[in-house]
């Protein structure tokens, strides 16, 4: 269990280098904006098409390879009822994150090639119509991607899983919150944009490397 334990957890960090790969492929560039949307700017308006394919085409390779770690967390829950409850929030969660990855390239996609086919001038608005009249989609998806994580910390914090309550504070959605608070400290620039952007992929990462790290020292 503790091996196939440790591979699950690098095949999620694999994951995350590949979610992680695209949210930088299709966002890291000139930080310039004119519009309400901060992520259509002038670099992504440049960006070549097969940098948009190929962060589009690392997202299916990616979630399986986080399916394979987040699945594998729940044998470190004690109990039968509560792993069952992680389970299928866990697959529910999964869910949308092709669907936002899709969502966001396909208008990057439609950004960058009405601004290098003669469009430009239109370009902007036509996007940022687009994002606006799909936006629900956002909050829908992160209802669904967020409760697997809630819960997790419940699970910790409360003592249900193999880990001590202290751990409950590596949680995924924690290291969110202080990324984000590091990447508001950072200059507006292109790493900026691209941190901004792969700030999910990171904080998986991080909790991935938490895990692994455990796994490895304290013989669970």
């Amino acid at each position: 269990m503790k091996d196939k334990r440790k591979l699950a957890l690098v095949c999620g960090l694999l994951g995350c280098l590949c979610y992680g790969g695209g949210d930088w492929l299709m966002m890291y560039g000139d930080p310039t904006h004119a519009g309400s949307l901060i992520w259509l700017t002038t670099g992504t308006a440049q960006i070549p098409l097969w940098r948009y394919d190929l962060a589009l085409a690392l997202a299916f390779p990616g979630i399986i390879l986080y399916g394979i770690a987040l699945f594998a967390v729940e044998t470190y829950i004690l109990a039968d009822k509560e792993r069952k409850v992680y389970h299928y929030l866990n697959a529910f969660g999964l869910t949308p994150w092709i669907a936002l990855h899709l969502f966001y390239i396909m208008i990057l996609v439609l950004f960058a090639w009405l601004n290098a086919n003669g469009f430009a001038a239109d370009a902007l608005t036509i996007c940022e119509g687009l994002f606006h009249s799909l936006s629900w989609l956002v909050p829908i998806s992160e209802a669904l991607m967020l409760p697997v994580f809630l819960y997790w910390f419940y699970l910790q914090i409360t003592g249900k899983t193999a880990f001590p309550k202290a751990m409950a504070f590596t949680n995924v959605l924690i290291l969110f919150a202080l990324l984000k608070l590091v990447s508001g400290l950072l200059p507006v620039s292109a790493f900026r944009l691209g941190f901004t952007n792969g700030l999910m992929s990171e904080s998986m990462i991080l909790w991935f490397g938490i895990l692994l790290i455990w796994e490895t020292k304290e013989n669970l």
